[in-house]
């Protein structure tokens, strides 16, 4: 019987187990994190690996430790370790200072490779079973397991990528298909910018991304003030679980991306590495020749391969365990599919959310890294 059980070794799960650690909440002897994967943050690392981004977004007080200046003194002096006014970490650094970070909590110890296929409460605990068939009971439990696995596609792209998947794919699947020239890049956010980037140097004049709206310029996918009390003060004054859903979709800037990457791209376009184009598929063909895309107020373009960078579906998680421990224990969820949580993050006793499933509590930025630390800091101070 461990005291806790983390569902999800990701940015969030790995941070949670990191605050109970270093708060001496729960040995990490008595924790165990079960994840899909070997190692933690694979998926992270796997993801953002694929799209070559060389800085994050967030700034440096964002990241998996308690101490906010954590990350700027782990490698204060290295040259190129930081990028603009707030200090973005480069991804190898942030890396590099989350492993040290788990490495001295030794969270290996916890680490329980495995996928959950169903939970239920017995008297006094929660019993988990794995795709293994292994069972394990811990007294409290964390679901830490991000959004769902549903990418996101256009109308017509989920036709494409069945019918065609050696030259259809999406971006975050988990083998996209070879790419061959010319490529369409679908969508207009940092994803795509990132893989925009990294497609040019070895396609160069032979990429073609897709957008239905111009570059969105924002610093970040969230106003700074959902951090701290400037905005979230009032947010916690709305009752409506309707109003706090239409609040956290009008404060995100969806598709948007920092300046600078904005300025890599024009100049790329420039110097004609890729072509832009505003514009919306409506239907697409196969032939000898490729995939031909039918635009709405420009002309088709031929491609031989199409990447969707489109993101995963916004709806909350679906997935048959949790489904199941909805009915089971009786949860309370809003119109929106979220779980109804107190400020603790508890859905029900001994029972706790991190990432997109606590936004409706903490806000626009909860499934960021800074949404990681702040459920952190409320489930081990609750504990």
């Amino acid at each position: 019987m461990f005291e806790c059980v983390i569902a999800g070794g990701g940015i969030h799960g790995c941070t949670v187990a990191n605050y109970l650690v270093k708060k001496k909440k729960i040995p990490i002897e008595q924790l165990c994190i079960i994840d899909p994967h070997p190692e933690p943050l694979a998926k992270w690392k796997m993801l953002t690996h694929r799209i070559e981004m060389p800085y994050l977004r967030s700034p440096s007080v964002h990241h998996l430790d308690l101490n906010p200046f954590s990350l700027q003194s782990f490698k204060e002096k290295e040259n190129n370790s930081f990028y603009g006014y707030y200090k973005r970490p480069a991804l190898s650094l942030f890396n590099d200072h989350s492993e040290s970070v788990l490495n001295e909590i030794e969270i290996r110890k916890a680490w329980r490779q495995g996928s959950v296929q169903n939970v239920r409460r017995n008297d006094f605990s929660w019993e988990v079973q794995l795709d293994s068939g292994q069972t394990i009971n811990g007294k409290k439990l964390i679901i830490a397991t991000g959004m769902n696995e549903t990418l996101s596609y256009p109308d017509w792209g989920q036709e494409l990528v069945k019918e065609y998947p050696d030259q259809a794919g999406h971006v975050f699947q988990q083998k996209i298909p070879p790419l061959k020239p010319p490529i369409a890049v679908i969508g207009g956010g940092i994803s795509s910018a990132h893989l925009i980037v990294k497609l040019s140097k070895k396609f160069n004049g032979e990429i073609y991304q897709i957008s239905r709206h111009p570059y969105r310029v924002h610093d970040f996918d969230s106003d700074p003030g959902w951090l701290g009390p400037k905005y979230l003060n009032d947010y916690q004054n709305i009752t409506s679980l309707t109003e706090r859903r239409e609040v956290i979709q009008k404060a995100r800037h969806k598709g948007s991306l920092p300046r600078e990457l904005v300025n890599r791209l024009r100049w790329l376009q420039k110097e004609h590495a890729f072509t832009f184009i505003q514009d919306e598929v409506q239907s697409w063909e196969k032939d000898s020749s490729g995939i031909r895309l039918k635009l709405n107020a420009t002309k088709d373009i031929n491609v031989q391969t199409v990447l969707f960078a489109t993101g995963f579906s916004p709806e909350a998680m679906r997935v048959e365990w949790l489904e199941n421990l909805i009915k089971q224990e009786k949860l309370t969820c809003a119109n929106c599919g979220f779980p109804v949580v107190k400020g603790n993050l508890e859905w029900c006793d001994h029972l706790f959310v991190s990432g997109p499933l606590a936004e409706l509590e903490i806000g626009p930025a909860a499934r960021n890294i800074s949404g990681a630390r702040k459920a952190a800091q409320r489930i081990a101070d609750s504990l």
